[in-house]
Order: structure tokens, then C-alpha cells, then sequence
């Protein structure tokens, strides 16, 4: 398969044919079981400067260029050059030392790995902020066209990549040499706070490589879940019907790949987004996946049977998620009420104080409508995003430049970031999934800013409920026409009042569910 990744080991060029195997460790040498930078945590073994510099022991250092003459300019054995080991620890004066005492900071081993580049694999800062002060190319590029944002990405460093673009501009959606750019790497490595920040960026998400792939491709090819759903979230449809050079999209990929879950959410993804233009055309390539897999097969047609005709009605309706249904369900448990209850022609007319407590009930539950209608339709607390508008945001090739010395960031809170909203999230505020905005204080879609219309909704619909079942069960025992005996009164009410027992029954259970969340909404308020 013409996307499939062989990686050999930590890091290599994203693409099918065999690259440059790099060194035992990875291109940068270990850091487990007592080895820093792949030298053995042994006090006797410290007799050269690369030693010595991946350890960043400046007195053994200064002993071994100043007394015993060693050379910092160059290679040891593998091709490594003593900056690069100290780059690689974050030894900071070490390095300092090496770049002062004759160290060429654009030295580049044998796959044109500079210091720089090695001080991305473990978010060495500050050794990065002193070789760019004294010069070094942030722009440098090894021989698979790797610049540090990209061994920044591929390491999951993304402290250090929020810092060299924020503070040396560095590039974070530079190709490499086949066409991968950062987003790409952080997609596959499954660094989802990566793909946060570079989405934030402005990273390309439909970028295609060599191999047609996007960074959904490769998050699919890995099974990386959310990798997979941060990139669908901050995209659109089309970027899930994009096809590699095999003609593959990320679902296909995924599933071929026996990755049920990310499978699942994908084609999910793609039928959902199909409810809004009801393209049918779009689905039919990813029917294999529902045949294969019986678990997505069944959900996938549960989400189809719900598509809407040519109208699109039922699209915009899914936005509003159940308060259609809530509605539909007040307005017939009014009409049945009055009908029933109220105006029912087997049933004695109402006296005056009577009839007042009957109508009142209609008139807290159409109050309660009002409510109802407020907190659907008035803004939560939606934060503005970065972008003209919701089209222009999903659609355009770029987008504004954002201001990104946010304290948030600078802190590392990497999940406050919203790449759909491009938008750094204050506390407690969330991404709605329903409305795909972000809300200030999120509570399940019952935001602070209009709880109180909430809570005046469920009030008055428990007020409603009280008053409208009392007065129906007054109504069907005060009959005049029942019989006395138990079980010829049952008989009778529901032979001639049907509809008052069936509202009565409904209204019984719907009385405890909304009584419980008033008391829940209550407590919070």
C-alpha cells in the first residue's frame, strides 16, 4: 500500500520506499537506562569533550580543550560534533562554552543535522535561544529537508515549537523534501497537542505529501484517535473525502488497517456532514467498511435513516438537537390537557375559582414555552473567534495572523487550545460539539449566562405539571356519573376518559425526571 510508513526506527521520511536508517538510538542517540545522549552514565568513561558535553561538565570540559588541547570543531566517530551532545541535554553552559571555544555552530553531521536540530528532540530552550543569538539558520534544513519545527513535531515537543515560532519565527508549515510538513509528522507521531498548536498556527491541514497524503492520512494509518478527531473537528467534509495516490481516503486507510475506532469516527464524520447537502454519491466508496465491519455497518445506517430530503430541512434541524422534541412534546401534553381535561364534554363544567386553577396550569406551561424558547435561541455565551466568519474560517487558504503571546500558551496549557475556533479558550469554557462554537462557562449547553431562563423553564414546566395533574385527577374522581365500587370506577374512567388517565400518566413520569433537574439546577445556583 502505497501510504504505509516502514519505519525502521524514531524517525524517518514519511514515505513507502526504504530512507536512510538512522543511527542505533534514532538520529540522537538514546536516553534510557542510565545513557544520556547514548553515552554510558560512567564518571570513567568521561575522557572526551562529546562525553564530557553530553554530561555538560564544564570543569572536565575546560580541562580537556585548555590543558590537554582537545578540538571542539570536530566529529567523533559516528560524525557527531560536541554542540550537538550538549544540544541535545539542554547543557546550556556547555554549549555556551563550546560556541565561545571554537564550536561551528552550523557544523552538520552526516544527515546535515545541526546543533539546532538536536536541541528540538528534547525541547532543549534555552540551548536553542543561545544558538540562534549567536547566529544559527532557525531555517536550516538535514538532507530529508527537516527543519527543527519538524524534529520538534516528531519528538512531541511542543513547548519548544510554540517557542521558536513565537519568538524566532520559524516556519510551522514548511514541506520537507517529500512533502510532509510538521502537521504531517505530529498527525502520525499521534501528538495531539501539536496538532492543537499548529492548526492554531495555520498549519495546512489538506496539505498532500508525495504519497497524496494529508495529516489525516497518517493519523488514520496509525490509529491515532485524537489525533484523527482534533483534525476532523478543525476541518470540514472535504477534507475527509480527499484520496492518496492509491485513490484511498483516511477512513479506507483506517480500515484497512484494522483500526475499527478511528474507522468508525471517520466514516461517522463523513455521514454526518452528509445530513446537511444529502449527497449519497460521496458515501458509496466507503460502503466496504460497513460490509467488513457489522459494529459500523449498523451505526452508519442509524445515522443515514436520519438524512433529510432535497429541502435540507431536517440538517437544520439536527442543530438544534432535542428541542424539537421537547417542544412537540409540551404543545401535545397542552392540547391533550385541554381537551381532556378542561373541555371535555362527558366531564361537569368548571366553576369559576375551578376553572381559574385549570387555566392557570396552561398558562404556566405556555410561560414556561417563552423560557424555553429564550434559552434556545439566545447566545450562551459564544466567544468570538478568529475569523470573519464561520465560512471564511473553514475555507480560506489563510487566515489572519493571531497574536500568540497568550499567557495560556506561555504557561503550556496546550489544551485550551480550540483549532476549530483557532481561539485560546479561557477556563471553563469548551467547545460545543452541537452549535461548533465555544462557550464561556460550558455546562452542557446550560451555560451562566442564560441559566436563569433555564431555570425559570423547569420551574414553570414543574409549576405546570403540579397543577395541571391535580386538577385532572380532581376532575376524573369528582365524575358524577362513575359508579362507587373500586374496579367498575376504574372501568369507567378509562372508558370515558381515556385521554385525562393517559395525560395523567404521562405527566406523572415526566414530573419526576424534571423535578430532579430543577432540584440539580437549583443547588448551582
Amino acid at each position: 500500500m502505497s501510504s504505509e510508513i516502514e519505519v525502521v526506527e524514531d524517525v524517518q521520511p514519511l514515505k513507502q520506499s526504504d530512507g536512510v536508517v538512522a543511527n542505533g538510538n534514532g538520529y540522537y542517540g538514546g536516553g534510557n537506562n542510565g545513557v544520556v545522549g547514548g553515552f554510558v552514565d560512567d564518571e570513567s568513561l568521561r575522557n572526551d569533550v562529546y562525553t564530557v558535553a553530553a554530561y555538560g561538565d564544564l570543569e572536565k570540559l575546560q580541562r580537556l580543550v585548555e590543558y590537554e588541547g582537545r578540538s571542539l570543531s570536530e566529529p567523533d566517530g559516528l560524525g557527531y560534533y560536541a554542540l550537538q551532545w550538549a544540544a541535545l541535554n539542554n547543557r546550556t553552559a556547555a554549549a555556551q562554552y563550546i560556541i565561545e571555544h571554537g564550536g561551528d555552530i552550523h557544523a552538520a553531521d552526516h544527515n546535515g543535522q545541526t546543533a539546532l536540530h538536536w536541541s528540538a528532540v528534547r525541547g532543549a530552550i534555552q540551548v536553542a535561544d543561545i544558538l540562534l543569538q549567536e547566529g544559527a539558520r532557525v531555517h536550516a534544513a538535514d538532507i530529508y529537508g527537516y527543519q527543527v519545527t519538524h524534529v520538534a513535531t516528531q519528538y512531541g515537543q511542543t513547548a519548544f515549537l510554540y517557542h521558536i515560532v513565537s519568538k524566532w519565527n520559524a516556519d510551522p508549515d514548511i514541506p520537507d523534501y517529500s512533502g510532509s510538513s510538521p502537521l504531517h509528522w505530529a498527525a502520525y507521531k499521534g501528538f495531539a497537542d501539536c496538532i492543537r498548536l499548529l492548526l492554531f498556527l495555520d498549519a495546512d491541514r489538506g496539505r498532500q505529501d508525495k504519497e497524496g497524503c494529508t495529516p489525516l492520512h497518517w493519523a488514520a494509518i496509525k490509529g491515532n484517535l485524537e489525533a484523527c478527531t482534533v483534525l476532523v473537528q478543525a476541518g470540514k467534509k472535504e477534507d475527509l473525502m480527499i484520496t492518496d495516490n492509491s485513490g484511498l481516503t483516511p477512513a479506507q486507510l483506517a480500515s484497512e488497517k484494522n483500526h475499527r475506532q478511528v474507522a468508525f469516527f471517520l466514516v461517522g464524520s463523513i455521514a454526518s456532514s452528509l445530513v446537511n447537502d444529502c449527497s449519497y454519491a460521496e458515501l458509496y466508496p466507503h460502503l466496504f467498511i460497513f460490509l467488513i465491519h457489522p459494529f459500523l455497518q449498523g451505526n452508519a445506517r442509524r445515522l443515514l435513516e436520519k438524512r433529510c430530503d432535497g429541502n435540507n430541512r431536517l440538517g437544520r434541524l439536527s442543530k438544534l438537537s432535542l428541542a424539537p422534541v421537547l417542544l412537540f412534546i409540551i404543545l401535545v401534553m397542552l392540547v391533550t390537557y385541554t381537551q381532556s381535561v378542561i373541555t371535555a364534554s362527558n366531564l361537569p363544567k368548571l366553576t369559576a375559582g375551578f376553572g381559574l386553577l385549570a387555566w392557570m396550569g396552561v398558562f404556566l406551561a405556555s410561560a414556561g414555552l417563552v423560557m424555553f424558547y429564550r434559552c434556545s435561541s439566545k447566545d450562551p455565551g459564544y466567544i468570538k473567534m478568529n475569523a470573519l466568519d464561520r465560512q471564511n474560517m473553514k475555507d480560506s487558504e489563510r487566515l489572519l495572523k493571531i497574536e500568540i503571546n497568550n499567557p495560556i500558551l506561555l504557561a503550556g496549557n496546550w489544551s485550551q487550545l480550540c483549532a476549530t475556533c483557532k481561539i485560546v479558550r479561557p477556563l471553563r469554557a469548551k467547545h460545543c460539539s452541537t452549535c461548533d462554537r465555544c462557550v464561556e462557562q460550558f455546562d452542557h449547553h446550560c451555560p451562566w449566562r442564560n441559566k436563569w431562563d433555564f431555570f425559570l423553564f423547569l420551574v414553570l414546566e414543574v409549576s405546570a405539571m403540579l397543577s395541571t395533574g391535580a386538577v385532572a385527577i380532581t376532575r376524573i374522581v369528582t365524575d358524577p356519573l362513575a359508579p362507587s365500587p373500586f374496579f367498575p370506577w376504574i372501568n369507567h374512567a378509562f372508558t370515558h376518559h381515556i385521554g385525562a388517565i393517559t395525560f395523567l400518566i404521562v405527566d406523572f413520569f415526566l414530573f419526576f425526571g424534571v423535578a430532579a433537574l430543577t432540584v440539580v439546577q437549583a443547588s448551582q445556583v
